[in-house]
């Protein structure tokens, strides 16, 4: 099991974003963006290889994604319902993300077998998202859908706080 640490907040930003280890050494590069069908968010090794991605690929009946690992598509990540609690499925892996969504403490199962879980942590030099990924090999794809997840989070928190500003900005004028 190894563990991989992601600044808070920079997994779905159009931003690079470093993944390090325990000791804060760098070990992968995100780069991409979201917002649009097409756009991929890519993870690669610092020495310039591709390791995986994953592509918005639809927004008829709900956001989807597909996730490539060295450039073979190995599933198509969907939200399947959302009470009492987010349930996402990545098809042709039979993975189930499920958990606390909103405060980053999820985990990723195939059938009982966990996959990685998600956790938060502070350290001396901020706050990061956790990662505790069982096979090291997952670890690529783990961190796509990891990023898959913050975008979701944070589209929905800026979705539902625009309706409630204007009412209330529309109360007060």
């Amino acid at each position: 099991m190894s563990e991989f640490f992601i600044q808070d907040k920079q997994l779905s930003k159009i931003t690079r974003t470093i993944v390090k280890d325990e000791k804060g050494k760098s070990l992968f590069l995100m780069v991409g963006r979201w917002g649009t069908k097409g756009d991929a968010l890519s993870l690669y090794c610092l020495n310039g290889e591709l390791l995986a991605s994953i592509k918005q690929i639809s927004f008829t009946f709900g956001t989807r994604f597909e996730i490539y690992k060295d450039f073979e598509k190995v599933g198509t990540l969907q939200k399947i319902f959302n009470w009492p609690g987010d349930f996402y499925y990545i098809q042709q892996l039979h993975w189930a993300v499920h958990g606390d969504i909103y405060h980053h403490r999820y985990g990723i199962h195939h059938f009982n077998k966990k996959i990685m879980e998600m956790d938060k942590a502070t350290l001396l030099t901020g706050d990061y998202y956790v990662l505790n990924v069982t096979d090291d090999q997952d670890a690529p794809v783990c961190i796509c859908i990891a990023a898959v997840m913050d975008y979701w989070l944070y589209n929905r928190q800026k979705k539902s706080d625009h309706p409630l500003e204007l009412r209330l900005h529309n109360e007060t004028s």
